[in-house]
């Protein structure tokens, strides 16, 4: 029977859940033990696909095609393992399916109530993972706050599951926030205090409390937690801010989280937690031997959590790559023929992010223009490689309303259209071309070069494509098709061979980069930046020793 975790927050949002429980996952799995985390977001959304970036940051997708919440990101990158569409539950969700269970009858007319027909779905999905013997440990994230009334048919479920569980099989670990106060420089512990007496009141009581904290608490401080709070001493864990969410395993490492927790859940025969590879990354992530500056390209860079997934692996590639990598956010709704070079001067590598919607279009396109032009790295995805292709239809073959469909349906070169089976679609939750897809590689492109192999699967999500109609005029002007679906025929990959480095991909690679399996994609292009910035350190000096 698999055990359970649940990780809840109080006091304020964003203190990391989603790190802790993904810290704590990893530690678990470094010992042995077979563990899944899966996240539980109290909107009333189906999920976060049909969500502005603007309101929920990054829409995450796994294997299986769900468009999930972005903390699957961190729990795949943290474990190298695959989430499913199981892993995100939603509150829409949950209605979704008990308002379906009633419209079918299923209730023989009994009268419908969050108790106990709502919390009886919640419970349902939280031990669903753990019905078979796949995982050993189900860590379950609740999306919120303690005290926002959208979380309290959540936190019912805990509470009922707390009294059906034996003791052993589930554990509460309750993340919350010391405040400093630097002008009575002393450490706070009363909003703490409230945050778990309000999770009492609902009946649910932590068995660990996760402080999130900018100074040390000292022994005296955990004591009177501990005191007021009514749990161990030795159950409150201090979580100082970190560098870097990848130092944070290591920090409750040394506060000895994953132990109290498997002594809760009464587990033995656990080994010591081999963390040698996490450390290697660490340490190149720590001591970088040179730099590289990336233009991320995007039309939602004033919220970093757009373009989480993309962030994070280049902090992966960067580590791969023994380079820091310095990115600089550049709003494409803003970049224009005449003021593109100062935009972007001073780069080592460009990507051209992913997006949705006409605005910022033509600021990415006269990026993409400057990358190919000036023999700067290049890395477009989905959105950023059909830019790619407009621009190089309307600048090298000629086509100057050369356009996607998606921002000019009466264009007279669709070079990009919309997919054949997404036509007659008209909801739009759900109804993209998502999840992983197989990709074929020709030989000898850079594409083979990066893989090394002819066969890929890489994860989707797009309503458009490469417009097959005019691929043999590409080809034959300099831009190659070297990834081909080879079910559909769709183009995957584009590269221009005479290009140091020029690659675009309608899927997202980002969505599979993990510490321990960085992707190719990122390590190679951040790989191309660093040599395109040795150079021309190289030429600078070989000028000056002319000079």
């Amino acid at each position: 029977m698999a055990k359970y975790i649940f990780v809840t927050g109080g006091v304020t949002s964003s203190l990391g859940k989603g790190i802790i429980a993904a810290s704590l996952a990893k530690l678990l799995q470094a010992r042995g033990l077979k563990v899944t985390i899966q996240k539980f977001d109290p909107y009333i959304n189906v999920d976060p696909g049909t969500l502005n970036p603007y309101e929920h940051g990054e829409c995450y997708v796994t294997e299986d095609g769900a468009e999930t919440d972005l903390d699957l990101g961190h729990y795949e990158r943290f474990l190298s393992n695959y989430t499913s569409q199981a892993n995100n539950v939603t509150t829409g969700r949950i209605y979704q399916t008990v308002i379906n269970k009633e419209r079918a009858g299923d209730f023989l007319g009994k009268t419908v109530q969050v108790v106990p027909h709502i919390t009886d779905e919640i419970k349902r999905r939280m031990l669903l993972l753990g019905q078979d013997d796949q995982f050993d440990i189900i860590i379950t994230e609740l999306g919120g706050t303690v005290g926002d009334i959208e979380s309290l048919p959540f936190i019912e479920a805990v509470r009922q599951l707390q009294w059906e569980l034996p003791d052993e099989d589930l554990v509460v670990v309750h993340l919350t926030l010391i405040p400093y106060l630097k002008a009575a420089k002393e450490l706070k512990t009363k909003p703490t205090q409230h945050s778990v007496k309000m999770l009492s009141e609902t009946g649910v009581h932590p068995d660990i409390l996760v402080c999130r904290t900018e100074e040390p608490l000292n022994n005296d401080i955990k004591r009177k937690i501990a005191l007021f709070c009514n749990v161990k001493t030795e159950a409150v864990i201090e979580a100082m801010d970190a560098a870097t969410i990848y130092e944070v395993p290591l920090l409750m490492l040394r506060e000895k989280l994953d132990l109290i927790c498997l002594r809760k859940m009464n587990i033995t025969g656990y080994a010591e937690p081999n963390l040698d590879k996490w450390k290697g990354f660490l340490d190149k992530l720590k001591y970088p031997k040179s730099k590289v500056t990336v233009g991320l390209i995007g039309k939602y860079i004033e919220l970093q959590d757009a373009y989480k997934s993309i962030l994070e692996s280049f902090v992966h590639a960067g580590a791969m790559n023994e380079v820091k990598v310095e990115v600089v956010n550049v709003h494409s709704e803003f970049i224009t023929a005449e003021n593109v070079s100062e935009k972007l001067s001073g780069l080592d590598g460009l990507l051209v992010a992913p997006g949705f919607g006409l605005r910022g279009i033509e600021g990415k396109i006269i990026a993409v223009q400057y990358a190919r032009e000036k023999g700067l790295p290049f890395f477009g995805i989905c959105l950023g490689m059909q830019m790619a292709v407009i621009e190089f239809a309307r600048n090298i073959l000629g086509m100057k309303d050369a356009h996607s469909v998606e921002m000019d349906a009466n264009t007279n070169y669709p070079v990009i259209d919309i997919m054949e089976e997404q036509k007659k679609i008209t909801m739009m939750g759900g109804t993209m071309r998502l999840g992983s897809y197989p990709c074929e590689i020709t030989e000898g492109s850079l594409a083979h070069k990066i893989y090394g192999k002819y066969s890929i699967t890489e994860r989707h999500r797009h309503r458009y494509e490469f417009n097959n109609q005019y691929l043999d005029q590409f080809q034959q002007n300099g831009m190659v098709a070297s990834g081909i679906n080879p079910e559909t025929g769709l183009v995957e990959i584009v590269e221009i061979p005479s290009h140091p480095f020029f690659i675009g991909v309608q899927y997202h690679p980002e969505l599979k980069s993990s510490v321990e399996n960085p992707a190719p994609l990122f390590v190679s292009f951040i790989g191309a930046a660093k040599k395109y910035n040795e150079q021309l350190h190289t030429s600078v000096k070989k000028a000056a020793q002319v000079s």
